[in-house]
């Protein structure tokens, strides 16, 4: 319990401390915003503050500060720490700088920023880099609410046999939705009554927590009573445990969606609420669900069976089981409500931005609703395949992908702060931390190169001193020409 409640108060400290250094360190001004300059009604279109925070916060949650953190929680609670720190000093610095600098260069796709900061080539990785991670972040987040909602029926008493048993009738219906909020201007829907779902976001962390603190079985283990690898299948926590608890710590989905709100913003002094501090309340709820898979779950010879058990049901029955257990009938209703509308509203924002993506690449004007259509229509039909796929196997793609490209937005920004002459190892450490992350996991997981362990600690290793050595080798030249 103690554990938890100092990486709970860090992780709000941190918002205030290490987060407002972050946006001196950008230091935002009084310059006219893309929000207001442009204004096009549909994509560019002034929010108030309050209402860009909850957005976003909905825009990066998903299912991976959720489900993510029971899977991380496999680990045990030494899963709060890279929740905590990695919120701090790599996620809310990786979003908040995804944002502003999105709003810097008048509400640009990462893909564009990528290119303006680290040249032709990285925008052209990127352009394809980011279609296809959104593809599957909309994919992951049409199938996840489906079979949750399949879930929530059939623990109400309905059989197989209905319709509203039905997982591809109800990936359908979603994908629909997708289509529709997809193209329709920003404020219609997304304005309107996301802020609401946010407030029932957070209402349901609290519900769980709550749950968690009033009932006397329920014991957060401490860090210091188990700081060793609780994970049933012996995975390691370097760098797997990294991969898993994405969306909680730091995650390269968010910079897909930071640009939307960038194109929102009335002032560039709203990036520090909006930006870093919707990653901060992002880990605060994995924090809590990583607590309940510690919590709630039996241990067998220090490992983590009874979580991995309740897993392998599904991350539909394991979300269910924790609301029940926690929040009784009353609090499943409103936890399921939250835990559903959370996936879709991420879903349909990521096909979003892969349409701004395309349309930046392409310089296909968005103010025309046939042109939107043109680009809303093949992307939804992509997605419909891949939502027919292995779910598990997307999954795994989605994690690694997603912090590649966490990894390459934060050497964008790095090389932004050389520029500008500010502290760029401010975003270069944790640059080259996840270059070690991500690589080491390619070559060690099986659904990449499989070589194991012993070859991919190495070989991470040595490939973030070699990202390291290019950008400091890079910023040497920038001072010989200078």
């Amino acid at each position: 319990m103690i554990s938890f409640i100092v990486c709970l108060a860090i992780l709000i400290g941190g918002y205030f401390v290490y987060g407002k250094i972050v946006d001196n360190t950008f230091a935002p001004d009084d310059r006219e915003t893309p929000a207001v300059r442009i204004n096009d009604g549909v994509d560019y279109v002034v929010m108030p503050q309050w209402k860009l925070f909850l957005i976003q916060l909905l825009n990066i949650a998903g299912l991976g500060p959720i489900f993510g953190a029971m899977q991380g929680a496999l680990w045990g609670p030494v899963v709060f720490l890279w929740i905590t720190f990695g919120t701090i000093f790599a996620g809310g610095v990786h979003d908040y700088f995804s944002g502003m600098l999105s709003e810097r260069n008048d509400g640009a796709s990462i893909s564009e920023i990528c290119g303006i900061y680290l040249g032709g080539f990285m925008k052209n990785v990127m352009r394809v880099f980011s279609v296809v991670l959104l593809v599957m972040v909309g994919t992951v987040f049409a199938v996840g609410p489906a079979g949750l909602i399949v879930t929530l029926f059939k623990q109400g008493g309905f059989d197989a046999a209905s319709m509203l048993t039905n997982t591809e009738m109800w990936l359908w219906i979603i994908l629909a939705y997708y289509f529709v909020a997809t193209f329709i201007p920003i404020d219609q829907i997304i304005g309107r009554i996301y802020p609401l779902f946010g407030i029932c976001l957070i209402i349901m962390a609290v519900g769980v927590i709550f749950g968690i603190l009033t009932h006397d079985e329920m014991v957060i283990p401490e860090i210091w009573n188990n700081f060793h690898n609780m994970h049933p299948a012996g995975t390691p926590i370097w760098s797997f445990m990294f991969i898993t608890v994405a969306c909680g710590a730091i995650s390269g989905f968010h910079s897909t969606q930071s640009p939307l709100m960038a194109r929102c913003m009335k002032s560039e002094r709203q990036g520090h609420f909006v930006f870093y501090g919707a990653m901060v309340a992002e880990g605060v709820i994995a924090l809590i669900w990583a607590a309940a898979g510690c919590a709630l779950y039996e241990k067998t010879g220090g490992l983590s069976t009874g979580l991995q058990a309740i897993l392998a049901d599904g991350q539909s029955a394991a979300i269910y089981d924790v609301c029940a257990k926690t929040m009784g009938g009353v609090g499943i209703a409103l936890a399921m409500v939250g835990v559903i509308v959370c996936p879709i509203t991420s879903g349909d924002t990521a096909f979003r931005s892969a349409r701004l993506v395309v349309a930046d690449w392409f310089k296909i004007d968005q103010h025309n609703y046939t042109k939107r259509l043109m680009l809303a229509i093949p992307l939804l039909g992509i997605g419909a395949v891949v939502g027919h796929l292995d779910y598990s196997i997307v999954w795994r793609y989605f994690s690694w992908t997603n912090q590649t490209l966490a990894m390459i937005v934060l050497w964008t920004a790095s090389m932004y702060l050389y520029r500008e002459k500010k502290n760029y190892w401010m975003t270069a450490v944790p640059a080259t931390f996840m270059s070690a992350v991500s690589m080491t996991y390619f070559v060690a997981a099986s659904e990449c190169l499989n070589l194991g362990t012993g070859i991919a600690y190495p070989v991470g290793i040595v490939c973030a001193i070699v990202f390291l050595g290019i950008f400091l080798r890079a910023t040497k030249k920038g001072v010989k020409a200078a």
